[in-house]
């Protein structure tokens, strides 16, 4: 089983993009490209840069993770993401 990683990315606007994955460089790489693998949301709001990643373990965990701060207000994500509180990771 392979770790799974919450990973957030930076929009040239602003904005957070929040996804799961296996290889976080592969993932910022994909999205970067606007290929095929890209989430649609991130097309035209580069340059995208890596905020926040952080292991939780496999698959299931990663979804609940993903869903847990997708869930949080902005500020409270940009508080986990900087670090001035702790990733509690989901309840």
């Amino acid at each position: 089983m392979s770790d799974w990683f919450v990973y957030v990315l930076r929009c040239g606007d602003g904005s957070l993009y929040t996804g799961i994955t296996t290889d976080v460089a592969r993932r910022l790489a994909e999205h970067a490209s606007g290929g095929p693998k890209a989430a649609k949301y991130l097309r035209g709001r580069g340059p995208l840069s890596m905020a926040f990643s952080v292991r939780v373990g496999g698959k299931s965990a990663a979804l609940s993770a993903e869903r847990w701060f997708k869930a949080r207000h902005k500020s409270r994500k940009e508080e986990l993401i900087t670090g001035r509180i702790p990733w509690p990771g989901p309840k």
